[in-house]
This record gives structure tokens, sequence and C-alpha cells, in this order.
């Protein structure tokens, strides 16, 4: 109608703040429940620490900004899907096919809630493997997935401190996939950081 000026609501933002409703490690009996949203700023710390090793120990030029910015998007896709459980996301190549392909509709379908203007700021943040291979994105979004896998790792070993046997394999599992990486960021963190995630605030508080 002339004269009439439209509302238009975009839910991009109000559907990320319920990442807090998503709960992890479904299959698992936890000590202390975590959610999607806590599990993205952890990664997003780690990923900051580890580009930030990577530049002062080991000679990178890494952008730790944009990669911390990177890893608070990187399971957005997930207040649609849900949290999937690793032994059923990776049982057989089939079923990760499809989930990856769910996780890409879902994150379509997120940055449509966006305003057209900003749809292209955060399709790069939620979907850097879109990039072309030599982009900076891409390099950045490996040390994302390296950072994911060491929240993992830290949630076992935070699990098993307190008493937890039901993530002692898991935690195994997870420490050997990190060593895998051979990214010698990660071999620094688990040598000269994650032993402080074993002690009690007792302990912390001693050491300074």
């Amino acid at each position: 109608m002339k004269g009439v000026t439209l509302k238009l609501n975009y839910h991009f933002s109000a559907y990320l703040y319920r990442l807090q409703y998503i709960q992890r490690w479904s299959l698992m009996r936890s000590t202390a429940p975590e959610n999607v949203a806590e599990h993205s700023f952890h990664v997003a710390l780690l990923t900051h620490m580890l580009c930030s090793i990577g530049n002062v120990h080991y000679g990178r030029t890494l952008n730790a900004e944009r990669a911390a910015t990177m890893a608070l998007f990187h399971d957005a896709s997930e207040v649609f899907t849900g949290d999937i459980a690793t032994p059923v996301k990776y049982n057989n190549p089939r079923l990760l096919t499809s989930f990856r392909e769910m996780e890409r509709i879902a994150a379509e379908r997120l940055t449509g809630m966006i305003p057209p203007e900003l749809q292209g700021i955060y399709t790069q943040l939620m979907q850097p493997e879109d990039s072309s291979p030599e982009s900076e994105d891409v390099l950045l979004h490996s040390y994302v997935k390296a950072a994911d896998r060491l929240d993992a790792y830290l949630k076992c070993v935070w699990e098993v401190a307190a008493g937890n046997r039901e993530f002692a394999a898991a935690k195994e599992q997870t420490a050997a996939k990190l060593r895998g990486l051979g990214l010698q960021e990660v071999d620094y963190f688990l040598t000269h950081m994650a032993p402080s995630f074993e002690m009690s605030l007792d302990e912390l508080s001693a050491g300074n």
C-alpha cells in the first residue's frame, strides 16, 4: 500500500541465541552438561590461542581475530540440526555425506534470515570451506577444526578428572586424533596448557 513502510524481521540473531538450548554429548553421561553456545565460545578461545601460538612460536602470519570470529559461528547450523553425536556422524561415509548436506541446508536457511546487505559477511564466516582453496579463510578454518577437536578433548579431560569413566575411552581416542593432526600449535597447547585442566581450583591457585 502506498505510503506504508513494511517492517521486516530478520531472525538470525534470535536463532543463534537459541544455541544455548542445544545440548552436546547426548549419548554420554556427563557430570556437567554442555550446550552448543558454551562450546562455540570455548572453540573461539582455543582458536585464537592456537593462532597466536603459531604466530609467536612458529613464524605464522595467521589472523587470530578472524579465526576466532569464524569459530563463534562454526556450529551455528546446529540450531536446526541439533548436535549429531560423533559416533553417529562418522559411522559410515554415506551418513557423513548426508549430515554434511543437512548442515549446508541449515546454514543456507540461517543466512537467509540476515538482511541482504549483510549476508555476504556471515556466509563467509559460516561456510568458509566454500572459499577458493588459496583463500586465507580455508587455512583459518583448519585451525577452527583443530580447536573444535581440542575442546572435545578438554571436555573428556574434565570429566575423567571428575571421576567419570564414561569419557575415558573418548579421551584417549580424541588425544590420538589430535596427535594425528601434526599441528605444532596443538602439540604446544597439549604440553604447556592442557595439564592445567586436570587440576582443582586449589591446585591452580597454589601455582600463582
